[in-house]
């Protein structure tokens, strides 16, 4: 059993910089970051040009504590950049590339930022408001078409490192700073310790072994707590290799590529692969079909027995070890994920039947929980610990419990230290025992293990006084393959209603299959057939509920919900606030009709 006592030596008194330094002398020869365009870097180039581009933002007055922005795409420069700002002990902070103008501008002033590190004209143009109002920025650095004054990011690579010794860095102090989504408010900034970020890692290295310095892949936005953990830090720690996919339409043909030994994937990234998946099962046929169905069968029956850490009996696991090298794993070589060993879920639950699913292809995938604030993961199932519906255990060294109201309290080594203030402080969020209110509402089972219910301001009151937490609603209607996002309504309502966004990539391919014209998203969401459809998916999803809870009637919406169009948030949780002020008229009119009827 791993403790906290294990984790805390695991991580040492090592710092991310510490550690940069330590893959150049000791691996600087293998492979650190592999760009979009296949170049890649060793670990001793990349700690080169940290170096150097650290010794140029020095130059341009860049100072311990002082806050670097940056907004870019996933490229190589990017970690250099941010890792450049680690080395003099500023705080980097990725901003979301969805990001509206005054969302910029206001991320802009409350960090305070003294640089500003931007990839090109684009996002010249979206931060020129936010530029001009900054008092404190002394330089905007541009990676591509610099110019109006603006210092490009060549010229600092070629800045030769300095010679003078950097300032002491220790695990209490910041290594970057992500800015809170804003589903209920004003995005906060979240400020992590290199403690925060290495604790996280070793957990990972320790509850999940994988090869040495193993391969990994970065599609998530780096402004992502996931993505900063897995696809920088980790990295780090583990002196592994990054592969960088900028463009999640690549995401297949880069797993497949690059074959790496851990994957994390938010619940529709997993939806979408196990669909392509059933497609294609979908269509064997004769001795082949008989094989896979068999093989799946047994894989099915070793998941439910390893839920609870049983081990299978001899038998069906030598059964399933031949199934598994002759038909499974091909299975999963065509996914990418046959070597990944290390699979997790998270930032918002994914149905059990793809858990299931997979489980029958050989893969066990962990559910995981947590926020920005706790440095992603808190709780976790494990490959020998799992129940569907449940987030799992505290990982070693994190408490976790329920106030009398049900809101989920944590403390341990994993929670920030606080949110910056615009004067430049740092303060704290926990109280005088160092618990920390997450906003999450959940529930133990008597294993201990956490299902979270609902979000605390989110919870619907209908008229009658009925409380009803609406991810639950959403999450059921979510799993028909045609409907993408959902938003329960009902707040001092006599009973629930939904608007229903159909999932963009999904849509087609359904109406195409039932032979329905090609038509846009519009159209689709018009089409008495889909309606139907999702009539049928509202009743499925009704029988699982009681009777409060359950969907009264619904609205397709004619466009998708989309963080670019303001309904989802850059990490694709929904801006309720915004759905129900866009759709107002929309709702009324489904409170209309049943007033009529």
């Amino acid at each position: 059993m791993i403790t906290a006592a294990d984790v805390h030596a695991a991580v040492g008194a090592q710092t991310v910089r510490a550690l940069l330094r330590r893959n150049a002398e000791e691996y600087g020869d293998l492979p650190a970051l592999t760009g979009a365009d296949g170049s890649t870097l060793t670990w001793r180039r990349l700690h080169d040009r940290v170096r150097a581009v650290a010794s140029g933002l020095r130059a341009l007055g860049l100072r311990r504590g002082e806050r670097m922005l940056i907004g870019m795409s996933s490229r190589p420069e990017h970690w250099i950049a941010d890792f450049a700002a680690v080395q003099l002990g500023a705080i980097p902070c990725t901003t979301y590339a969805t990001l509206s103008p005054e969302q910029i501008h206001q991320i802009a002033l409350h960090s305070a930022a003294t640089v500003v590190v931007l990839e090109g004209p684009a996002e010249l143009r979206r931060w020129r408001q936010a530029l001009a109002a900054m008092p404190g920025l002394r330089a905007v650095v541009v990676v591509e078409g610099a110019g109006d004054g603006h210092v490009p990011f060549a010229e600092l690579a070629a800045t030769p490192p300095a010679t003078e010794p950097l300032e002491p860095v220790g695990l209490d102090d910041p290594v970057t700073m992500i800015y809170t989504s804003g589903t209920t408010g004003d995005p906060k900034g979240v400020v992590l310790t290199h403690g925060n970020v290495l604790y996280q890692c070793a957990l990972q290295e320790l509850i999940q072994p994988v090869p040495p310095h193993p391969r990994t892949i970065a599609y998530l936005p780096l402004a992502h707590v996931a993505e900063r953990v897995l696809g920088m830090y980790l990295p780090v720690y583990s002196a592994g290799h990054v592969t960088i996919c900028p463009d999640p339409a690549q995401l297949p043909a880069t797993l497949t590529a690059v074959r790496p030994h851990g994957f994390f994937g938010v619940p529709r990234v997993w939806e979408k692969f196990a669909a392509a998946v059933q497609h294609e099962l979908s269509r064997l046929e004769g001795d082949l079909r008989t094989a896979v169905d068999r093989a799946r069968g047994l894989a099915a029956e070793a998941y439910r027995i390893r839920a609870d850490g049983t081990p299978l009996p001899g038998e069906l696991a030598a059964a399933l070890a031949d199934a598994d090298k002759l038909v499974l794993r091909p299975l999963r070589e065509r996914l990418g994920l046959a070597e990944a060993l290390r699979l997790g879920s998270g930032s918002a639950p994914i149905p059990p039947e793809v858990l299931e699913f997979f489980g029958s292809l050989g893969m066990t995938i962990t559910e995981v929980w947590g926020l920005s604030e706790t440095t992603g993961a808190a709780t976790t199932t494990y490959p020998d610990r799992y129940r569907a519906g449940t987030v799992g255990l505290p990982v070693p060294g994190m408490q976790v419990r329920a106030a009398a109201d049900g809101e989920i309290e944590v403390r341990g080594p994993l929670v920030f230290p606080g949110y910056l203030q615009p004067d430049g402080r740092v303060e704290p969020a926990v109280d005088a025992e160092g618990w920390l209110p997450t906003g999450d509402l959940g529930t133990f089972d008597d294993d201990g293990m956490l299902r979270i219910t609902g979000r605390k301001k989110e919870i619907i009151i209908t008229s009658s006084g009925k409380n009803i937490a609406p991810s639950r609603v959403e999450s059921l209607l979510r799993r028909h393959p045609l409907i993408g996002h959902v938003a329960a309504v009902g707040d001092r309502r006599p009973y629930l209603t939904a608007l229903v966004a159909l999932d963009e990539e999904a849509a087609p391919v359904w109406a195409a299959a039932h032979g329905l014209p090609a038509t846009d998203f519009a159209e689709l969401a018009a089409d008495p057939r889909i309606h139907e459809e999702v009539s049928a998916a509202v009743r499925e999803a009704n029988e699982a509920l009681s009777r409060p809870e359950q969907i009264k009637a619904f609205h397709l919406v004619d466009r998708p919900w989309t963080p670019d169009g303001g309904e989802l948030t850059p990490t694709l949780k929904l801006r309720r606030a915004v759905v129900e002020q866009r759709y107002a008229a929309e709702i009324d009119g489904l409170y209309a009709k049943g007033r009529s009827s």
